[in-house]
């Protein structure tokens, strides 16, 4: 699936900034999930909004709040989805 160029250049930041032992695993799981968020939106493209839920849903709770520094740090404004949601792990 096509990408918003933007938000696939913020990803690959993101991504590079994740400990080199997890960066793989983490990669492909959150690009799969939001190419799946991106098809049950009926959308185009994948958009910061798939990329934001992706993360989201499949973080574990160790991680979940250097993800969420990662995000702010790199321009993800998760927030405006509205996320942290009370999401129980």
């Amino acid at each position: 699936m096509i990408w918003e160029a933007e938000t696939e250049n913020k990803f690959k930041v993101l991504i590079s900034k994740i400990p080199v032992f997890h960066r793989h695993i983490a990669e492909s799981v959150v690009k799969r999930q939001a190419e799946e968020f991106a098809v049950k939106r009926s959308a185009s493209c994948v958009q910061e909004q798939d990329v934001v839920a992706a993360f989201f849903s499949d973080v574990p709770s160790p991680f979940y709040s250097m993800m969420i520094r990662l995000l702010g740090q790199n321009g993800f404004d998760y927030k405006k989805y509205g996320f942290p949601k009370n999401i129980k792990k």
